[in-house]
């Protein structure tokens, strides 16, 4: 009996776990679907749009890099929930576009994962929130600790980060950031 009942325990135990990880990647799916949405009302609309009733975080921003066939709709904050889903804007600094850095953080496993495609040269657009687009070079990158990231918050220039949990494959986390560094290169002026 038990050489049955071992093998049906390990089955159910991996049929959980898969399930488990299943989870997570369909509600970042559908929350970027949600958020999509919520997003184009409010370029549409010029209002703060939340994607669902109880959100307590709202879509401030589209990151797409082309070449790669990457994007995703930043959230305003980076509480662990508006991080769920999908990267968020540290809200200590400036917004695409404007001088300073713009910094978004997010997860290196749902909706940052792209970041490891990313090469130096490629180009990074943002669309903010009031429609505006921005086009970013990327032009370094390097891996941090997280309390040592390197980004100048006095920056007089306009900047763009993009930063997550590194080591990309890691499963648990850990005190280093992968961190993508960007410098303005134009400004589409359709207003």
């Amino acid at each position: 009996m038990t050489r049955f009942v071992s093998p049906l325990v390990l089955a159910l135990i991996g049929i959980l776990l898969f399930g488990d990880g299943a989870y997570i990647h369909a509600k970042a799916w559908l929350a970027q679907v949600l958020l999509q949405r919520a997003f184009d009302r409010s370029v549409a609309t010029g209002e703060v749009v939340k994607p669902w009733s109880w959100a307590d975080t709202w879509p401030v921003a589209r990151i797409e890099v082309k070449r790669i066939g990457a994007s995703a709709i930043v959230l305003e904050g980076t509480s662990g929930q508006a991080l769920a889903f999908g990267p968020g804007h540290i809200r200590q600094t400036a917004d695409a576009g404007e001088r300073g850095v713009a910094v978004y953080a997010g997860h290196r496993d749902t909706h940052f994962r792209f970041l490891r495609n990313v090469a130096i040269g490629d180009i990074i657009e943002i669309t903010r929130r009031d429609g505006r687009q921005f086009r970013y070079r990327a032009d370094a990158s390097a891996i941090v600790r997280f309390d040592e990231s390197g980004i100048d918050p006095t920056a007089q220039d306009f900047q763009l980060v993009l930063t997550t949990c590194w080591p990309f494959e890691a499963v648990t986390p850990g005190p280093e950031r992968y961190v993508l560094h960007g410098v303005l290169i134009g400004v589409d002026k359709d207003e």
